[in-house]
């Protein structure tokens, strides 16, 4: 399911407008990233969690050219 997708789908579940309901899911999905921007954990009971960590850089090499 794409954002597209889910727009309708939430839409047609709640009886909203298309333009609501693409409104209502970018205001929520602009909180979360807020939430994780100022370090904060986003714990959606029933959904899932959503945390940043930390990790160090990887070393890779371009197969083409070793």
């Amino acid at each position: 399911m794409n954002k597209g997708e889910l727009v309708s789908a939430v839409a047609d579940k709640v009886g909203l407008k298309r333009e609501q309901a693409s409104q209502a899911i970018e205001a929520t999905l602009d909180s979360i990233a807020g939430a994780l921007t100022r370090g904060e954990e986003v714990k959606l009971v029933g959904f899932g969690s959503f945390v940043v960590t930390k990790r160090a850089a990887g070393e890779a090499r371009n197969p083409r050219t070793g």
